[in-house]
């Protein structure tokens, strides 16, 4: 195969797929040329002897890289840790701003004794270039400040960072009046073939004339924010007692005991010492990484000054202000569930998931529920499906790119709405269990999901299944599976097959009405005392059920909430008790040629994903992998950047373990637990939950295998 030559110079990051031929995740590479298959051939670069020089690298293709200028490319090859590279560039406007650094300019970096505040004073060229093919590695040589923003003197004068050491900058023209920097002289370094680039001194001369005017727009604009008002997930800033500012998400809002006043509990965009998980006195209030939540008076706080316009103190969207998306090239090859290993890179953060716009969310939270992690629905979207039909190819653009890049924009969601054959989907809030159905009916083409047979022994098919009870059958925190096992019974039905996906609907319409305050999830969800025509075990010897009893299913001293079925002497000595001379035990259909003492085989499903409601509002909690805390949570519409007319919203996964934790107590504790001194994600999810999501434990059993092999 001869590959055909590319005359531009293109310089790339591999961002996911596996080790190929010299390539994997972090590594840094340039384009030589390009396959008839579609493919790259690159050169890699990152070898011990001299990072700069490239080698041979092999074959990548364009899905798996991110592409780079030659700047980027050098400033991130002086990163040795290919998962600190990748880190960065999780964080576009962080790698955005440090990419246009200029000398003076005040930054943040991470230092043995912690996170110290310094000037830019010069960019460094590490290394050798012998040939227009190789690359320095660019560093940064940084002056420390103290606290009373001086210069320090205890510490040498320059000190060299990468640009994964960054974890904040403040252009010159923002730093406060009154902070006054002494004129420095950059002394040399005894490095092995370390030369400056002067481009730093350059662009600094030219941007001191503005210093002025921009500091006058800064105080302006700090006037302004304080009439704006601050709510959980509001984005504000914090300056510290040093001067320097952290930036955060309000998680909590209220009054911590032992003091006085609104306080807020805020998760910041990087680690600061001396910072904790979400606790404070001793009480969880919200969950983060460690030395990420910060708690100060609600004063102390200001909306986040990069997003606000100096005038108004309102969000603003600047052309710069796009977030940069790599970009995507749709190709035949479907993409197969994202791993356990890498979900929380590829998904965990802002701008991640699938971007919400005009009342996508019911949309965007049930296509990632559906198709992110879980291969449940990968085998039925590629049976009867016209592959030529637009909508269906859209669908699988929009899946293929969450699992390879993990974000789908707005446009590719609103062109997908545009096909589904209703102009309302385009503009109007709609409930979930509406477009489940148009997406397997009309989209996939797919039979139901369900296929339910009732007592007058007619069959039906549905997509989902709603809880249909009475509120008093039921305890006050009832379980998924206590619903599901009452309302089959109610309502005498059974299902005709072991159904591969099932999408139980809670009993409650929309943010109006909800029947039970809290609802506990099942982990695991057996179905065998559902199936029709199916063995059944004796609730009291274990041996093969003959009979069904609908008026033992509340009994407090049978195990309420439980399915009751006897076989022909248990049933008898259960309802010789005087309570239960009244009940009406039904026959089962039981198969001639089981044997009586044959145990039964147990048919469960496992919960892959929840759907919520709160205020209208569509989130998702999936469950990504076998860990029992490999759990995320996905808002289309955590934030938004610019006003209703020129703005968009920005989407978040968030890694939340300590739903795991709370689902790993036993069913007692569970059932006894006080909801409202849950951590934040696990009180939404019991309080808001709307619908829940299973995949056979045969079918989970083998994506875990599949996705363990494919780790080998």
């Amino acid at each position: 195969m001869e590959p055909r030559t590319v005359l531009s110079e293109k310089f790339f990051i591999v961002t996911r797929g596996k080790s190929r031929k010299g390539f994997c995740r972090g590594c840094i590479g340039r384009i030589e040329s390009e396959t008839k298959r579609g493919e790259f051939v690159g050169l890699l670069y990152g070898g011990n002897s001299n990072p700069g020089t490239p080698k041979n690298g092999g074959l990548v293709k364009i899905e798996d890289m991110y592409p780079l200028t030659r700047h980027q490319a050098q400033l991130l090859l002086f990163i040795s840790s290919a998962s600190r590279r990748l880190e960065l560039l999780c964080n576009p406007q962080l790698f955005s701003a440090i990419c246009e650094l200029s000398q003076d300019d005040l930054v943040v970096v991470k230092h043995k004794n912690g996170h110290l505040p310094g000037l830019v004073k010069n960019l460094m060229q590490i290394g050798r270039k012998d040939n227009k093919d190789d690359l320095y590695m660019l560093a940064f040589e940084v002056e420390f400040v103290d606290t009373n923003h001086t210069l320090s003197s205890k510490k040498p004068p320059l000190s060299l960072f990468s640009a994964a050491d960054i974890i904040q900058v403040v252009p010159s023209y923002s730093v406060p009046l009154g902070l006054q920097w002494k004129d420095a002289i950059c002394g040399g370094l005894n490095r092995k073939a370390v030369t400056r680039n002067s481009c730093i001194a350059n662009i600094g001369s030219c941007a001191q004339p503005a210093t002025e005017n921009r500091t006058e727009q800064s105080l302006t604009q700090n006037q302004s924010l304080s009439s704006v008002p601050l709510e959980v997930g509001s984005m504000v800033e914090v300056v510290s007692n040093s001067g320097i500012t952290v930036y955060g998400v309000i998680r909590w809002l209220g009054v911590p005991g032992g003091k006085t006043g609104e306080w807020a509990g805020i998760e910041l965009d990087y680690d600061v010492k001396g910072c904790s998980d979400g606790m404070y006195g001793g009480q969880r209030f919200f969950t983060c990484k460690e030395k990420r939540a910060l708690f100060v008076p609600i004063t102390k706080c200001s909306p986040d000054g990069r997003f606000l316009s100096a005038s108004t103190g309102k969000e603003i969207l600047k052309s710069t202000d796009t977030t940069p998306v790599p970009p995507y090239e749709d190709t035949d090859e479907d993409v197969p569930p994202i791993p356990e290993s890498e979900a929380p890179f590829l998904l965990v953060g802002k701008m991640k998931g699938i971007q919400g716009h005009i009342n996508s969310c019911y949309l965007d939270a049930t296509l990632f529920s559906l198709f992110s992690s879980s291969v449940t629905l990968d085998g039925i979207c590629k049976k009867p499906a016209d592959t030529d039909q637009p909508i269906t190819c859209t669908l699988r653009a929009i899946v293929n790119r969450l699992r390879r890049q993990g974000f789908v924009p707005a446009e590719s969601v609103m062109n997908f709405r545009t096909h589904l054959g209703c102009d309302t989907f385009r503009t109007e809030e709609k409930d979930p269990e509406e477009f489940i159905t148009v997406l397997f009916q009309k989209v996939l083409c797919t039979e139901p999901l369900l296929k339910l047979r009732s007592k007058r022994e007619t069959s039906q098919g549905a997509y989902t299944f709603q809880i249909f009870l009475e509120k008093e059958q039921m305890g006050q925190i009832p379980t998924v599976q206590q619903l599901m096992d009452t309302s089959c019974l109610s309502g005498d039905l059974k299902f005709e097959t072991m159904p591969s996906c099932l999408i139980v609907q809670m009993p409650r319409f929309g943010n109006k009405y909800k029947m039970f305050s809290h609802i506990i999830p099942s982990l695991k969800l057996d179905i065998t005392d559902l199936l029709y025509n199916s063995p059944r075990e004796c609730f009291v010897c274990g041996r093969l059920a003959e009979y069904e009893c609908l008026q033992c299913l509340p009994d407090r001293k049978l195990q309420p909430g439980r399915i009751k079925q006897y076989c022909t002497t248990c049933n008898a000595q259960i309802h010789n008790h005087p309570s239960r001379q009244g009940h009406s035990p039904s026959a089962l259909a039981v198969p001639v040629e089981v044997p009586t003492d044959t145990p039964v085989p147990r048919h469960t499903m496992e919960l892959f994903a929840v759907l919520c409601i709160q205020t209208s509002h569509y989130v998702s909690f999936v469950k990504y992998g076998s860990d029992a805390h490999s759990w995320i949570f996905f808002d289309s519409m955590a934030d938004r950047c610019g006003d209703d007319q020129s703005g968009y919203n920005i989407p978040e996964v968030r890694a939340c373990p300590e739903l795991g934790d709370f689902l790993s107590q036993p069913e007692e504790e569970l059932s006894q637990a006080n909801p409202s001194q849950a951590p934040e994600l696990v009180r939404r999810l019991l309080c808001d939950s709307y619908m829940f999501l299973y995949q056979s434990s045969t079918t989970c059993f083998e994506s875990q295998t599949v996705r363990s092999l494919k780790c080998v």
